[in-house]
C-alpha cells in the first residue's frame, strides 16, 4: 500500500494547528457562573419578600468520572478561570480540526469521500435500529413505583350526566 501524503496546504495547516497548541496554555473544561444563594437561616433577609439573595459567587462546574464537581472561584481568580475556560474550548476545536483534516488526507488515500464534521447535519443515512438492538424488540417495562390507576366507570352511577 501507497504511503498516506498529504498536499503542501493540508501540511501547512496541520503545522499552524500544532503551533497554536503549543502556544495555548493552561486549558480547564467546564463552566464557570455566577449564583446568588439563599441561606438556612428562617430570618434572614434573603427569605424576606422580595428576597435580597447571598452573593454573587462564582463557581466552577465540571464533569470528572461521570459525576457533576463544582467548586467556588474567589474573585480574583475568575479572569484566569475565564482564560483557561477559553483555552479549554479553543483546545477542543483545533482537535477536531485536526482530526478532520487527517481524516480527509487518509480518505484521499483510500479514495473515500471526504467525511469531514458538520454541526447540526444530520447523517447522510438513517440508523438501523435493528442493527444496533440485533433484530430484538425493545420491551418497557413499568417502573414498581407507578401503578396504573384503574377505575370501571359503568360501576359509577349519578357521578355523570349521560351522554345523549
Amino acid at each position: 500500500m501507497d504511503n498516506v501524503s498529504p498536499t503542501r496546504r493540508q501540511q501547512d495547516r496541520a503545522a499552524a494547528i500544532a503551533a497554536e497548541l503549543a502556544g495555548l496554555g493552561l486549558a480547564l473544561p467546564g463552566s464557570l457562573i455566577q449564583r446568588r444563594v439563599r441561606c438556612g437561616r428562617a430570618t434572614c433577609r434573603c427569605h424576606a419578600d422580595p428576597p435580597a439573595l447571598h452573593g454573587p459567587y462564582w463557581q466552577w462546574t465540571r464533569k470528572q468520572a461521570g459525576k457533576t464537581i463544582t467548586r467556588l472561584v474567589p474573585d480574583d481568580q475568575v479572569e484566569d478561570y475565564r482564560h483557561w475556560l477559553d483555552n479549554h474550548r479553543r483546545l477542543r476545536q483545533l482537535v477536531a480540526e485536526l482530526e478532520d483534516l487527517t481524516l480527509t488526507v487518509a480518505d484521499q488515500a483510500t479514495g473515500h469521500q471526504a467525511r469531514a464534521r458538520q454541526p447540526g447535519k444530520p447523517p447522510d443515512k438513517p440508523v438501523d435500529a435493528d442493527a444496533l438492538t440485533r433484530g430484538r424488540r425493545h420491551q418497557t417495562r413499568a417502573s414498581p413505583q407507578i401503578k396504573a390507576k384503574c377505575e370501571d366507570l359503568s360501576q359509577v352511577s349519578g357521578r355523570f350526566p349521560a351522554s345523549a
